[in-house]
């Protein structure tokens, strides 16, 4: 065989390796009845707020009840503290960016400081997928709504409420379908050397913070979704799946926008809006651990749903969808810039992915 030809081969076979890891669907290792009640901590508080005609205060406390997502398989106590600690850092990260965030450089310089102890405590303590993303996802949101001081203290409680919620379903989800075969729990934390591991989350926090900064200098006229996307290109934790991260967020936002839109252009409804965060919270968590890029379909309308009400309004609906694919590559170009000084030869830290 010659070398061109064996070349070629070579080639070819990356390609195919590369188009199986964007399409191809994983096995996930949650059951099949997690995804209901992830919708359920999430729509249930979108629905109450339907009922009483405040579905703006509901939606914020179905981001609380996000904090079901870090729920492990493992033993009744272990995953009730965890998802109680999750929901004290989801409190203390809006809490920081919308008292301290403001506009312009300081929302950046408190993103990037916010990513930065997340990622180093997300790391310390061991905690599994989806790690610091959602904090930052808060974090973003809230460094750029338009919250007046005397509203933060109602606006923590209900995303507290959210949470509390999600903790109660939690517990009753354990008491009726407990664990069979738990995942091995550490009660110390990881062994890592510390400076490794403030070396990658500065990394992190500057890669976020710069990607709002740069979104902010540029004239977004929504940042959050830039630093938002640059958060989910350094979940990868080789070079290869930052590429393949990249990809897979640029294709899934563009089907998730046509999808948005399809869903905006129906007339405005309550109920409406609490069964789609309900669906597509269903949906991403059915999909999420199998295919990433499928997962962005539902997760792109569900942020626009999210951001509509958590920013008060300020930008029609239309605009936060026709804005999201710019948004979506500036932050995925960040993000693959800041995952390269963690994954190449240089890199501080590899050894447990984030």
């Amino acid at each position: 065989m010659s070398a061109k030809s064996a070349f070629s081969q070579h080639i070819w076979f990356s390609l195919c390796q590369q188009f199986r890891l964007l399409v191809g669907l994983k096995s996930s290792p949650r059951p099949w009845h997690f995804p209901l009640l992830s919708g359920l901590c999430t729509g249930l508080p979108v629905l109450i707020g339907a009922y009483f005609g405040h579905v703006d205060q509901g939606v914020l406390a179905g981001l609380g009840g996000m904090v079901i997502l870090y729920m492990p398989q493992t033993y009744m106590g272990h995953r009730m503290l965890t998802l109680v600690v999750c929901a004290f850092g989801f409190a203390a990260c809006y809490t920081l960016a919308v008292l301290i965030g403001g506009v312009g450089w300081v929302a950046a310089l408190v993103l990037g400081c916010i990513s930065l102890l997340v990622n180093f405590a997300c790391r310390f303590y061991r905690l599994p997928w989806p790690g610091r993303f959602f904090f930052i996802m808060i974090a973003a949101l809230a460094s750029n709504a338009n919250v007046e001081l005397a509203q933060v203290p109602s606006n923590l409680g209900l995303l507290m409420l959210g949470s509390m919620g999600a903790c109660l379903l939690a517990f009753v989800y354990s008491l009726l379908l407990p664990v069979k075969h738990c995942e091995p729990v550490s009660h110390s934390p990881v062994h890592l050397r510390l400076t490794p591991l403030w070396a990658e989350s500065a990394v992190i926090g500057i890669a976020v913070g710069s990607s709002l900064l740069l979104a902010i200098e540029l004239g977004v006229n929504n940042p959050y979704w830039v630093p938002i996307s640059c958060a989910a290109i350094l979940q990868g934790t080789s070079v290869q799946l930052l590429f393949t991260r990249q990809v897979q967020r640029i294709l899934g936002t563009v089907v998730g926008l046509v999808f948005a839109w399809l869903l905006f252009s129906l007339p405005p409804n309550p109920w409406w809006i609490a069964s789609t965060i309900m669906g597509l919270t269903f949906a991403m968590e059915t999909v999420i651990l199998r295919n990433y890029g499928l997962a962005v379909i539902f997760i792109t309308p569900l942020a626009v749903l999210f951001a509509n009400f958590i920013l008060l309004g300020q930008f029609p609906a239309e605009q936060l969808v026709s804005t999201r694919l710019q948004d979506t590559a500036l932050g995925s170009a960040c993000g693959f810039i800041g995952g390269l000084f963690l994954h190449l030869p240089w890199r501080v830290l590899r050894d447990h992915p984030a």
